[in-house]
């Protein structure tokens, strides 16, 4: 190895030991990482369906966050319902031949959580909509499309979830 080479080598040792203690020093932390109150510390999610895009969002962040899943609702220290989750689709504009050239993607939670005590939040609905263009001739791409917006629509609103109890 030639001086110049060990010379950048070391150059970027130490550019990337600046940039990483600048980052950490700010406060910066990875999106999704909000941390939760002790509350929430061993979390059981309580839903009819386990295997919506809502749910698996919603278990995944709430990981993520340092919450410890339990499927014993008696060992948790906090329980977050599931009242509803709902997604679909509503048609948003026509042509003059009477066919769809425009979609809006919808999906809608209700939720609640409780303490082992008490009520920490009353039902809360949530809902969002994205929309996107039609077009007949790509059927597949736009039902592909349709199913992209949908999974991100359920993380927004796990999200949103999420953000909601580290206020806790």
């Amino acid at each position: 190895m030639t001086p110049s080479a060990s010379a950048r080598r070391l150059c970027w040792l130490l550019v990337s030991l600046c940039l990483t203690s600048v980052l950490a020093g700010c406060g910066w932390r990875l999106q999704g990482t909000t941390k939760l109150s002790p509350v929430m510390a061993t979390t059981y999610v309580d839903t009819k369906d386990r295997y919506t895009d809502f749910n698996r969002a919603l278990r995944e962040s709430l990981q993520a966050s340092g919450a410890r899943l339990t499927n014993n609702e008696k060992e948790a220290t906090a329980v977050v319902k599931i009242i509803k989750d709902v997604s679909g689709q509503r048609v948003l504009t026509v042509s003059g031949r009477n066919t769809p050239e425009e979609y809006e993607v919808f999906y809608s939670i209700e939720y609640s959580v409780n303490g082992r005590t008490e009520e920490l939040i009353a039902p809360e609905k949530l809902e969002l909509t994205r929309d996107y263009s039609y077009d007949e001739t790509a059927v597949l791409a736009k039902q592909k499309e349709q199913s992209i917006l949908r999974e991100a629509l359920a993380r927004d609103l796990a999200g949103q979830v999420v953000r909601r109890l580290a206020a806790l």
